[in-house]
């Protein structure tokens, strides 16, 4: 069974390590994909972000991760999902911008399982780059 998630991944934290494992443990046999997004998207979306890791960076060590077997990079995760070969999009239960519901309707409408992921709590991207960052 193939999954794929999406994601900036730019401060790797316990949170994503876990969204993986949980994945990872859907089934016996599951394909971890891991998108990962670009910078000029980011950027794009979220101008005042502070990215740390370039996109070359972040796929390293996403992929450096003993419970990912593959990573991609896409830009828009409505039109991007599309063009992707899996059998489940996992997602976390913040993830609930239009482009994911767009995402998730696709995938409803394709015969593609969505799956939510929990969050881990008291860990966040935000919440690192506000202690550590600032």
């Amino acid at each position: 069974m193939k999954v794929i998630t999406f994601g900036v991944f730019d401060l790797l934290h316990i949170g994503h390590i876990l969204l993986f494992q949980h994945i990872k443990e859907l089934a016996e046999d599951v394909h971890l994909v891991v998108a990962v997004q670009d910078d000029d998207t980011i950027k794009k979306y979220k101008p005042q972000a502070e990215i740390v890791n370039n996109l070359q960076q972040r796929m390293y060590m996403v992929g450096a991760l003993r419970f990912v077997d593959e990573v991609v990079v896409y830009s828009d995760v409505d039109r991007d999902i599309t063009t992707f070969d899996f059998d489940v999009f996992a997602k976390g239960p913040d993830q609930n911008h239009a482009g994911f519901q767009a995402a998730t309707k696709w995938c409803e409408a394709n015969g593609k399982k969505v799956v939510t992921i929990p969050r881990t709590e008291g860990i966040s991207s935000t919440i690192l780059r506000k202690s550590y960052l600032k």
